[in-house]
């Protein structure tokens, strides 16, 4: 009786996602993707400017580059998994 409940069927799982409700309930990952790309050189375009120290060209040298590093992670762990 305990293994009954503790199963759950498809229609329940889809249930508890609040976008089922508009059929859809899903990720769009290739839009992160993009996205964080976009982000990425929209930070890089910021090191035009009129701004004197080197701090914030560090910075946002940084977390652009850590951005495409996600990015890069995660296309090798796809291409991993197929």
């Amino acid at each position: 009786m305990a293994g009954t409940e503790l199963q759950s069927t498809r229609r329940d799982v889809l249930a508890e996602v609040p976008s089922a409700e508009w059929g859809w309930s899903g990720e769009t990952p290739k839009l992160f993707r993009v996205m964080a790309l976009v982000s990425a050189a929209f930070l890089l375009l910021m090191l035009i400017g009129n701004h004197e120290g080197n701090v914030e060209s560090l910075y946002l040298i940084g977390t652009a580059s850590l951005l495409v590093l996600i990015v890069v992670i995660d296309a090798v762990r796809r291409r991993r998994l197929r």
